[in-house]
C-alpha cells in the first residue's frame, strides 16, 4: 500500500501539495497533533475524556541546550498542571528529560524536573518521565530515583527493545514504581538493543506480565493488536483486573481500537502532543506505520 500511494504521487500533480503539507500546521497535521496552543490541547482532552479516554499532555520539544528555554518549559507544564486543575479535565503530563535540560546539566534537568513534580503533587496530578536514546537512560534512571525518593506521583517508562530492560524493571519495581512499558523508537545499535521485531515483541510480552502480577498500576503503551491480546489474556488468566492497569496509544493512532478497548472495559489513556515544535514529531509519526503516510496521502488525493 505505501509503495502504490507514493508512486501515485509521484506521478500526480497531488506531490507538491503533499509535501507542502508538512511546512505549516493544518487538519492533517492536527490528526496526530492536537495543536500549536494549550488551549487547542485542551479541547482534544475535552473530545477524549467524552469517549471515556483519559489523556497525558505531551508539551513538544526535546534536546534543549539552552538553560532560558529550560525555564520556559517549566512554566509551559506548570500553566499544563494549573489548566488541568480549572477545567476539570482527566490528564497528566508527560516530560522528556532533554526538553528539561539534560544536555544543559544534570543538576539544572532535575531541579527543573522537581518543579514540575511538586507542583502536580500538590495539585494531585501525575508526571510520567519519558526514555529517550540509550545514551539517556542511565540519566534518566538516575533522576527518576532521586524524585521518587521523595515523591510517589512520578513514573518512568521503559523500552522492550533494550537488553538492559528486563533487569531495569526489577530495580523499579522494588521501589513501587509506575511504568510505562512500550517498544521503543529509537534508532539503536545492536550493543543495546534486540535486532529483530519477534525478539522485541517476546521481551515485550515477557516485561508486561511482570509489571501485571506487581500489584502496581502500570501502562502498556503499544497499537501492536498482538501485543494488547497477550495483555488481555494474560490478566484474564491471572484474574487480574481490567481496573488494575491501562493500555495507552498515541494520539490519532488507532482510534478504532481505542475506542475498541474501552468498549470492552479496560482503561485507556492517549498522549497528547501539543505545540510549535511539532514537526519532528509528525514526521517520526509518519515513519512509524505506513497506514500514517497513507492517511496523509488519502487526504491529499481527495482534495
Amino acid at each position: 500500500m505505501l509503495r502504490s500511494t507514493l508512486l501515485y504521487l509521484s506521478k500526480s500533480d497531488r506531490l507538491k501539495d503533499f509535501l507542502n503539507s508538512f511546512k505549516s500546521f493544518n487538519s492533517i497535521t492536527r490528526r496526530f497533533v492536537a495543536g500549536e496552543d494549550l488551549a487547542e490541547a485542551v479541547d482534544a482532552i475535552c473530545a477524549l475524556n467524552s469517549k471515556g479516554i483519559t489523556a497525558s499532555f505531551d508539551h513538544l520539544g526535546e534536546s534543549i541546550t539552552s538553560e532560558a528555554e529550560t525555564r520556559e518549559e517549566v512554566r509551559e507544564y506548570l500553566r499544563v498542571l494549573d489548566s488541568i486543575k480549572e477545567t476539570g479535565i482527566h490528564s497528566n503530563v508527560s516530560v522528556k528529560l532533554t526538553q528539561l535540560g539534560l544536555d544543559v546539566s544534570h543538576e539544572l534537568c532535575y531541579q527543573n524536573t522537581l518543579a514540575i513534580v511538586r507542583a502536580a503533587a500538590t495539585l494531585g496530578n501525575f508526571v510520567r518521565i519519558d526514555m529517550e536514546d540509550s545514551t539517556k537512560t542511565d540519566y534518566t534512571f538516575d533522576i527518576f530515583r532521586r524524585l521518587r525518593h521523595d515523591y510517589e506521583n512520578v513514573g518512568i517508562v521503559v523500552q522492550s527493545y533494550l537488553y538492559r530492560t528486563e533487569r531495569d524493571v526489577e530495580e523499579l519495581l522494588k521501589l513501587g514504581a509506575r511504568v510505562r512499558l512500550c517498544k521503543g523508537a529509537y534508532n539503536e545499535p545492536p550493543s543495546a538493543a534486540f535486532p529483530s521485531k519477534q525478539q522485541v515483541d517476546q521481551n515485550y510480552t515477557r516485561l508486561m506480565k511482570m509489571l501485571l502480577e506487581s500489584g502496581i498500576y502500570h501502562g502498556i503503551a503499544t497499537h501492536d493488536e498482538e501485543m494488547i491480546e497477550a495483555t488481555k489474556t494474560f490478566a484474564a488468566q491471572r484474574s487480574i483486573s481490567k481496573a488494575a492497569f491501562e493500555f495507552q496509544m498515541l494520539y490519532g493512532i488507532r482510534r478504532d481500537l481505542q475506542e475498541r478497548l474501552v468498549a470492552e472495559g479496560y482503561r485507556m489513556r492517549v498522549y497528547v502532543p501539543y505545540g510549535k515544535y511539532w514537526y519532528p514529531y509528525f514526521m517520526r509519526r509518519l515513519a512509524e506505520r505506513p497506514a500514517n503516510v497513507w492517511f496523509v496521502a488519502k487526504n491529499m488525493i481527495k482534495g
